[in-house]
């Protein structure tokens, strides 16, 4: 693996000293000293609302710090925009991807800074400066796609490909793998790394430590607008950047284990599930009170068999029971009906209308509950909603919040409210931290835990495995549409999760 070039004696890229900046009476940086070196990968890590957007919003020109100096190559800056920090040659990658859909790659990758011939757009230049940039960077992008039918991992690649062609030096990248698969996200680590290879600064944001710690030369940890430490990620590890991140020991993020009493009758029983090659001939039990994980590689059909399951995917064969009873489901209608429950694995594509009030997303399959005549008596809504919204713990303004102001994890935690409205018999969550905050995370699996307490059937379906050896009473394995393991107790480790999710 490539690494950094030593630059111990090298003046850094960025530093920052005291940088302090307040949104009203919140104080989100507070004395923030820092420094970015040359040709690294610098990541930032910490809970929602330690700082890491505000503190890369200053680096790029988007908030004014308060207090403090910032300096690029040892000159003190005073960013006005955006633009006055590309000019140092620092740009920024969103998690929400800025292309122009309808424009071509090339369009997009010179926007606004096209060469001219007599006041004429030069396009033999403009392709073979792409073409220089595409080798450099080892993309295979067609020049004349259209950005919006590209995939999402191919419009961060147009991203950088951009920021590249601004002349960047160092290039913000927040939570890029959020929305990539397991493929995509270690094609994207080649690119940083080759990035990193030619000279580029990397600072990457991500709350997922593992790839931090894979590809961090440098890790800076902050809490609640403070830095705890900058260092080398070589002396760090996944325990002692939690420990850091939250004041507490990655054990303690998971809630005590309380599997379901030895009579606990069957909540959810499923047998013959199958859908085509997706998934097939699955069959299992979960009883009141206890939390059943499926892991498995993408690809396996967990996901093919959760939606099999609840009807969003029609089962090609199928015989479900809840509480002893069997059901017939056809459609989701189906399944909320007989007191199952889904969180679906993309909350934004499957699960949430983004612009809409916290409110409405919670209340949405249970309009009959709040009518009167067929009209939803918004006082009515709005208590409900909150009283839930308190229950999850969503740090909320009120129940009127649009749901895409909000954070991952209490994006998610409307979900959860949406399913405790009325009492399910099974829930189903898969990936249910997906792109949350460790902090985040440890409120999730205490609401799971408290669910299964209160007698739900919980299934849950995760790529995290240390999410399924922390939460699962049993996991189920599942390899090519079929479950080929289950784990009980002891056995529920990372080696035979991995073993069974391989063994062919």
């Amino acid at each position: 693996m490539v690494r950094a070039v030593d630059t111990t004696d090298v003046a850094p890229l960025i530093e920052l000293a005291g940088v302090g900046k307040r949104f009203g009476e919140v104080r989100a940086l507070s004395g923030v000293d820092l420094a970015v070196g040359h040709g690294e990968v610098h990541a930032f890590v910490g809970e929602n609302g330690a700082g890491k957007s505000t503190l890369v919003k200053v680096l790029m020109g988007v908030h004014r710090p308060d207090d403090g100096t910032l300096r690029v190559d040892g000159r003190e800056r005073h960013y006005h925009s955006p633009h006055d920090a590309l000019q140092d040659g620092v740009a920024g990658i969103a998690q929400e991807i800025s292309l122009v859909p309808q424009r071509s790659v090339m369009e997009n990758v010179f926007l606004g800074r096209e060469p001219r011939r007599a006041g004429v757009i030069d396009t033999r230049a403009l392709r073979r400066r792409l073409v220089e940039l595409q080798a450099r960077t080892g993309f295979q992008i067609p020049p004349d796609a259209r950005a919006g039918s590209l995939s999402i991992a191919d419009q961060q690649r147009v991203e950088i490909l951009r920021a590249l062609a601004r002349d960047a030096r160092v290039i913000v990248m927040d939570e890029p793998t959020a929305a990539l698969s397991k493929t995509e996200s270690e094609k994207l680590f080649e690119v940083v790394r080759r990035l990193r290879a030619g000279g580029t600064t990397v600072i990457y944001i991500s709350h997922f430590l593992q790839e931090v710690l894979a590809l961090a030369d440098r890790v800076t940890i902050l809490r609640e607008g403070r830095v705890v430490r900058s260092g080398e990620s070589a002396r760090e590890t996944t325990d002692s950047l939690v420990t850091a991140m939250l004041g507490r020991a990655l054990g303690q993020v998971f809630p005590p284990k309380r599997p379901p009493a030895p009579g606990a009758p069957v909540r959810l029983a499923v047998r013959d599930l199958s859908r085509g090659s997706a998934c097939r001939d699955i069959g299992f039990d979960v009883r009141a009170g206890e939390i059943v994980g499926f892991a498995g590689l993408v690809g396996s059909g967990r996901t093919e068999m959760a939606r099999a399951l609840i009807g969003a995917d029609r089962a090609d064969t199928a015989t479900v029971a809840v509480d002893g009873r069997p059901v017939r489901i056809r459609a989701p209608k189906d399944s909320i009906r007989c007191g199952i429950a889904y969180l679906p694995e993309s909350r934004k594509d499957d699960g949430l209308m983004m612009s809409r009030p916290a409110a409405e997303n919670i209340t949405l399959p249970h309009l009959r509950d709040i009518s009167r005549v067929g009209v939803v008596t918004g006082a009515n809504e709005a208590s409900r909603c909150l009283d839930l919204l308190h229950r999850v713990k969503a740090t909320v303004k009120g129940p009127r919040d649009p749901v895409r102001a909000l954070s991952g994890g209490n994006q998610q935690k409307v979900l959860f409210a949406r399913w405790l409205f009325s009492k399910p018999k099974v829930l189903i969550a898969d990936e249910p931290t997906r792109g949350v905050d460790l902090g985040a995370k440890a409120a999730i699996y205490e609401l799971i835990r408290e669910l299964a307490d209160e007698g739900i059937a919980v299934v849950v379906i995760s790529s995290e495995h240390e999410e399924l050896i922390g939460l699962s009473d049993r996991v189920l394995v599942m390899r090519g549409g079929r479950v080929v393991r289950e784990l009980a107790d002891d056995q529920i480790t990372e080696d035979n999760i991995v073993s069974a999710a391989l063994t062919v």
